[in-house]
């Protein structure tokens, strides 16, 4: 699978240009996207359209702002520095996605990305944070009382950064996501890197929890199995991964999972007897097995990589 779409919609709201010929009534209700068009811009032509929006959109900026190709992408970080620097233009800012490109565009995997904690720091009121792409990315414990939904979207997620959001103080975070990937592409983070996410100290409102695209899932599926996190969670996302018998085999012997409302293991490599086991054990619970894969010879893979 490759992400060859954007996305329509971004929190909730429809998304527009920042170029586009008509603006929207209300600039609050929409999520805007700025991009350039020139995949070898310079930072500057990406702070350029930044700056007209800012000016579109009138005093506290945007409420949901999407940041695609900022030029040269695949070799220069994002421009953070742009956001921060603005930061007090942006008052209204409660979502923002870094990182929202296509595989034509770049790979994700090439995708180069900086240090994320500046922008919590200066965007104190921010409620989602989505970023694509985690070469380079870094994330440094940090306390942000407002985030309510995190997610890092990535063909290999460093273990630093998982152990970073683990450490982290995110008393409302109610939805954390993460793409852990391949080794190849830098996801070398290991079950042991999640355990203070499971033990769910440091994110008492967590609800809606998703360990996504591992290579590791059979590993992950243990380590959730016996997870102190797992007993207030609604949904429950190990898809896109290389989750087999062994990883199901562990979910269906450790604690109870009837309370979940949804458990998506969609893009999986589980046998047809184990996956009617799951559907009979948990008559209760939205269980989406859908997307069967079949193992190749050099073994499994994730939906996403390069």
């Amino acid at each position: 699978m490759t992400i060859n779409e954007h996305v329509t919609t971004f929190a909730g709201l429809p998304i527009v240009a920042w170029d586009a010929a008509e603006s929207p009534a209300d600039p609050a209700a929409v999520a805007w996207r700025v991009s350039v068009d020139d995949s070898e811009a310079e930072d500057d032509e990406f702070a350029e359209a930044l700056e007209a929006l800012l000016k579109r959109c009138g005093p506290g900026g945007p409420t949901a702002l999407i940041a695609g190709d900022w030029g040269s992408s695949y070799e220069r970080a994002f421009p953070f520095d742009v956001l921060v620097d603005n930061a007090g233009r942006l008052g209204a800012l409660r979502s923002l996605f870094i990182g929202e490109m296509t595989f034509e565009e770049c790979e994700i995997s090439w995708i180069q990305q900086g240090d994320i904690t500046a922008v919590l720091a200066a965007f104190p009121a921010l409620e989602h944070l989505w970023v694509r792409g985690a070469d380079g990315l870094e994330l440094k414990p940090v306390r942000h009382e407002a985030l309510r939904e995190l997610v890092l979207q990535s063909g290999g997620l460093p273990a630093e950064a998982v152990r970073a959001v683990g450490a982290s103080d995110l008393p409302n975070l109610t939805h954390l996501e993460l793409w852990l990937g391949v080794d190849e592409y830098g996801g070398d983070a290991r079950a042991d890197d999640l355990a203070p996410i499971l033990a769910g100290r440091s994110l008492p409102a967590l609800t809606r929890l998703g360990l996504r695209n591992a290579e590791i899932a059979d590993e992950v599926a243990a380590a959730v199995a016996a997870a102190p996190v797992v007993a207030r969670l609604t949904e429950l996302d190990l898809s896109m991964g290389a989750l087999g018998d062994t990883g199901v085999e562990a979910l269906l012997t450790g604690q109870p999972l009837t309370h979940l409302t949804r458990l998506d293991l969609s893009h999986h490599f589980i046998s047809p007897e184990l996956t009617q086991r799951l559907t009979d054990e948990l008559p209760g619970v939205d269980v989406d097995v859908s997307d069967r894969q079949k193992e190749e010879e050099w073994g499994r893979y994730t939906a996403v990589a390069e």
